[in-house]
């Protein structure tokens, strides 16, 4: 399976890093794994409603670039579906099963995606009704992901 995770925004806390690093250090057993970092639109602290959709449809058009033909595309959504960590196993293990190798998740800016991206994505997945910094919703994913294949291989770490 080819999994990959395209995230607005440059990752520079060290640690956060570290982590990342770690985890698909450990996911290489399982499957090819790529991170593809997208530079955040430059906006000012306050902005009017349209200039929110302005900045998130450029971010938009940059992850749209980016995505594969053919992908079955996550969007990371806080209005999307909440999973537990079996269930997205077995939804990735379903993907798999069904022919869609190439799985690409998005993680959107700090104003979230754009309509353009929901609607290219196949599904929109929610970890919480919490709001996290997408610098750290990337570490939490790609542990996820992590955890799901430790799951769908019957290996323990999932307690």
């Amino acid at each position: 399976m080819n999994i990959t995770i395209i995230s607005v925004g440059k990752l520079k806390e060290k640690y956060l890093k570290q982590g990342i690093d770690e985890y698909l250090k450990r996911l290489s057993a399982y499957a090819k794994m790529n991170i593809i970092e997208l530079p955040d639109e430059k906006a000012p602290e306050h902005l009017s409603q349209t200039e929110m959709e302005q900045v998130k449809k450029k971010e938009g058009d940059r992850i749209l670039a980016k995505i594969p033909s053919g992908a079955y595309v996550i969007a990371l959504a806080i209005k999307g579906s909440m999973k537990s960590s079996e269930e997205l196993a077995a939804r990735l293990d379903h993907l798999a099963t069904t022919g869609k190798s190439k799985i690409v998740f998005v993680i959107g800016g700090s104003l979230g995606l754009s309509d353009e991206v929901m609607k290219r994505a196949d599904e929109a997945l929610s970890f919480s009704k919490l709001t996290f910094p997408h610098q750290l919703m990337r570490l939490i994913l790609v542990e996820q992901v992590y955890r799901a294949f430790k799951i769908m291989k019957g290996e323990p770490y999932h307690k």
